[in-house]
């Protein structure tokens, strides 16, 4: 008679350990971009000044000679500020990631026993964090200088985290270039031609009909112009169709094909 030992294997609760170190990892990396916010006040004060600037700039400035249908131009340009303002902010993940990479940081993290993806999502995550505190100071601006949205408090919220999705799913498109920029000067160069003719050429600032013809096709069905209408409908309890499930699928469109490319490129240049 022979006597065998058998030894069952732990598949489920070696997944559940692996899962729960990488998201400790992520928020590590994440708590550490914060902390150099906090010892960098001068970076987070910037990020702030350039949409409050924006706000003031277009509510004083150009509110008297936008019209907009069935409404105030404040009430019509906070919205889009918020979505905008969000874009902008996920440019950080570029800045930072090429900061990192052209001080050698990332090979050293690499270095290091923890997740693959610990450095990009604890990068994109973390500028996530950043730019709900941006969404916050709008909102208090917004409401300073004139704006006053008509749904619900549920409605608003649904609203911010739709604007924050929709940036976290593109952050990764700017985590690959920061990755493929030789630094962050260059990083951020890169960003401006893709990130200014998606937000100035859409709903964010001006209604689309008032765009010339061959731009209002455009303008009107891409992602960020679909965004802003579905923010902009939330928070003031309009009807904008379908455009939140479109802005949802733009975002689930643009994290699948972004984060693997972003993923591909740290693995090239780490």
């Amino acid at each position: 008679m022979s006597l065998t030992t058998s030894h069952t294997p732990l598949p489920i609760q070696a997944q559940k350990s692996s899962l729960r170190w990488a998201v400790s990892d992520v928020l590590t990396m994440a708590r550490r971009n914060l902390l150099a916010l906090v010892r960098i006040p001068s970076s987070l004060v910037f990020a702030l000044i350039q949409p409050v600037m924006f706000v003031l700039l277009f509510r004083y400035v150009f509110s008297g000679v936008i019209k907009v249908p069935g409404g105030q131009y404040v009430n019509f340009l906070i919205p889009g500020i918020l979505v905008q303002t969000t874009i902008f902010g996920a440019v950080g993940t570029a800045i930072g990631l090429a900061e990192d990479l052209q001080r050698g940081l990332i090979e050293r993290f690499r270095a290091l026993p923890m997740a693959r993806m610990a450095v990009l999502a604890g990068r994109t995550v973390s500028d996530l964090a950043r730019n709900v505190l941006v969404l916050v100071i709008i909102t208090v601006v917004g409401l300073g200088v004139g704006f006053r949205p008509h749904g619900s408090i549920v409605a608003y919220l649904q609203a911010c985290l739709l604007a924050l999705l929709f940036a976290y799913c593109l952050s990764w498109g700017f985590a690959f270039i920061g990755l493929a920029a030789p630094n962050s000067e260059t990083a951020q160069a890169m960003t401006f031609p893709l990130i200014f003719p998606i937000t100035f050429a859409s709903s964010i600032f001006v209604p689309v009909a008032t765009m010339p013809g061959w731009l209002r096709g455009f303008a009107t069905y891409q992602p960020v112009s679909e965004t802003a209408k579905a923010v902009r409908g939330l928070m003031l309890g309009t009807p904008h169709g379908d455009s939140t499930w479109i802005a949802l699928i733009w975002a689930a469109g643009a994290i699948l094909i972004l984060a693997p490319l972003a993923i591909s490129r740290y693995r090239r240049a780490a």
